[in-house]
């Protein structure tokens, strides 16, 4: 129903302009705004073009796609080459180089990843506001890809113009950093081209001896992240990457190069802190406060089957409680995941202790289990594994000492240190057949409300499997993370949260029309809606039914609500002083409302 209602809803407003009298006996009919498309009138001319190409240093390029030979030239597809790229979705430095690719190859029923039609490899902020200028004058559909991770495809458009952030790498450490125009004491912080990777910043700040609060996936854009708020491995202890923003450089609607900070456009910085990439503008540089590196980082993991229905409620009680009691604090991230058949699997992070004290910690829920072996299968023992926490992003340590945490890009003549978590490999190029999440308050694990929480978490491990990912919810962290963090545009209800619960279903990467990799849409309908029954269980617990808006669902409904709170009346404010024209659109972003599903017409 929500598909159906979402396009039944586009169509009758596109059809909502009505005449209005003009003169005496005559009328007319206002014409919507419509982006322009190629072969269009009004699309620029291959003269345009080649001016507006020279004007951005020849980084200019006509977009071609690797799955373009799926076709083939005369109806004669390449079926090695076609292969090869298939193969290559499985590697997310593959998909980032392709600047016709993003790292989801679509959504059932909701999009499919579409090449641009052109694209500006921009090399600083004069190119982005030559794209900027280039976009608004032709009526052009604009796009912004970073590192192209969208779940909800506002990583690409076809017949857009792709601005690609990638070429501003560069990395500057601060150790007194003033931002413009504030009389604040300085600070350590650190600069960041908007083109930079999360691995790239974590190895040269920890090689420096500090640390940044950023994203667990490596390979995810620096810049996209701060924008949509963002959570890594350890938000528990420093709190959201945009609340340790100082400062941004990017490009407005208007073409102008800002500057902004806490003293300069305020409002316009504090969009930037968890508004939504691609919405406000396009930043080509961030400054992030740095914190002292914690001495160790580490892991700990482990697989418990339950043999009853009745021991594993027993079982989901008690890591509950132990969660509670003993991990929900500064020290403890990352995730669990619950399973129908019975399963709890551990994968959490820790800061700050060593192993034995970590391992130490997790003793009382260890002889807990030990106590029951009729009731509980270990097939992976609870362990904990830690390492002095500059090594935690030190590629050529990684190799030598745990290289079955990560996979190495592996194209001829790549780079040494182009790697990527092995947790991550089934993200890279997938099909998604559903993506929901919801924040849990931190009241339901109170006494008297756990046995609620139990009863829904298994009622939904019935549908489908979940996941809590604690560090994503910011309920006992410091109180200074919990102060900057509230003073970003997020949905104020992660900072009440014991964790964000997800529920999601995918399969291989595919596109419709090649045979041998078409989506599975009927298995994607089926998981669609056991992924939705699991998340109804848990969303019943949670007022309002919160989501985190770049790990949603592509059909949320209301949206601006989920995503924002009382934050989204503020945002649009700031979206109509800066982007007046909605120049900047992705799906359910700021001002989405005002434009048709493809962003290319005004309703």
């Amino acid at each position: 129903m929500k598909r159906r209602q979402l396009i039944k809803g586009a169509g009758a407003a596109s059809l909502a302009a009505v005449g209005a009298p003009v003169g005496a006996g005559a009328q007319t009919a206002p014409t919507l705004f419509k982006r322009v498309r190629p072969g269009e009138a009004g699309w620029p001319s291959e003269d345009r073009w080649r001016e507006f190409g020279a004007r951005v240093g020849g980084q200019l390029t006509r977009v071609t796609s690797p799955l373009d030979a799926c076709r083939g030239l005369n109806g004669g597809a390449d079926k090695a080459a076609c292969d090869a790229a298939f193969k290559g979705f499985k590697n997310p430095y593959f998909i980032r180089d392709n600047v016709a690719l993003t790292q989801t190859t679509g959504w059932a029923d909701a999009w499919a990843s579409s090449p641009s039609a052109y694209a500006v490899d921009a090399r600083n902020a004069q190119d982005v506001a030559a794209a900027v200028n280039f976009a608004r004058e032709h009526r052009l559909r604009l796009v912004v890809r970073g590192g192209g991770h969208s779940y909800t495809g506002t990583s690409n458009a076809a017949d857009s113009l792709l601005v690609r952030t990638r070429p501003m790498d560069q990395i500057v450490m601060h150790e007194a950093f003033l931002p413009q125009g504030c009389s604040v004491a300085p600070t350590e912080a650190v600069s960041l081209g908007a083109g930079n990777i999360w691995l790239k910043a974590y190895a040269a700040v920890t090689r420096a001896g500090r640390y940044v609060q950023g994203g667990g996936c490596c390979t995810v854009n620096v810049a996209g992240l701060i924008q949509s708020g963002g959570f890594g491995s350890f938000s528990k202890k420093f709190g959201l990457a945009s609340a340790s923003l100082l400062e941004a450089e990017l490009v407005t609607a208007d073409g102008q190069v800002r500057v902004v900070n806490a003293c300069r456009e305020p409002e316009l910085f504090w969009a930037l802190k968890g508004g939504g990439g691609g919405s406000f503008g396009i930043v080509t540089r961030v400054t992030l406060k740095t914190h002292p590196l914690p001495d160790f980082l580490g892991g700990v993991f482990g697989t418990i089957t339950a043999k009853s229905d009745d021991a594993f409620r027993r079982l989901m009680t008690a890591f509950m409680t132990f969660y509670r009691d003993r991990l929900m604090n500064p020290t403890w991230g990352e995730s669990v995941r619950f399973r129908p058949n019975n399963v709890l699997e551990i994968s959490m992070v820790f800061q700050g202790i060593d192993q034995a004290t970590a391992q130490a910690t997790w003793k009382p829920f260890a002889e807990w289990l030990a106590a029951s072996p009729a009731d509980y299968d270990v097939s992976v023992p609870v362990m904990a594994i830690a390492a002095p926490a500059h090594f935690f992003w030190d590629v050529e340590f990684l190799k030598k000492y745990l290289p079955q945490v990560i996979i190495q890009d592996d194209r001829p003549g790549a780079p040494d240190d182009a790697v990527f978590w092995a947790g991550n490999l089934n993200e890279a190029g997938w099909y998604i057949h559903d993506y929901e999440s919801v924040w849990m308050p931190q009241s339901l694990l109170a006494d008297g409300a756990l046995s609620l929480l139990v009863e829904a978490m298994f009622a939904a491990s019935r549908k489908w499997s979940f996941q809590f990912h604690f560090n994503k919810g910011l309920a006992g962290a410091p109180a200074e993370a919990i102060a900057a963090s509230r003073d970003t545009a997020m949905n104020p209800a992660a900072l009440d949260a014991f964790a964000l619960a997800i529920v999601s279903a995918s399969g291989a990467p595919a596109f419709a029309g090649f045979a041998g990799h078409e989506p599975d849409l009927a298995k994607a309908r089926r998981d669609a809606e056991a992924v939705g029954a699991a998340l109804a269980e848990l969303s019943r617990l949670a007022p309002g039914a919160p989501s985190y808006l770049t790990e949603a669902s592509y059909f949320q409904k209301d949206w601006q609500q989920a995503h924002w709170g009382g934050n989204y009346e503020r945002l649009s404010a700031a979206k109509k002083k800066y982007d007046p024209d909605g120049l900047f659109f992705v799906h359910h972003g700021v001002g989405s409302e005002a434009w048709s599903r493809d962003g290319f017409s005004r309703l």
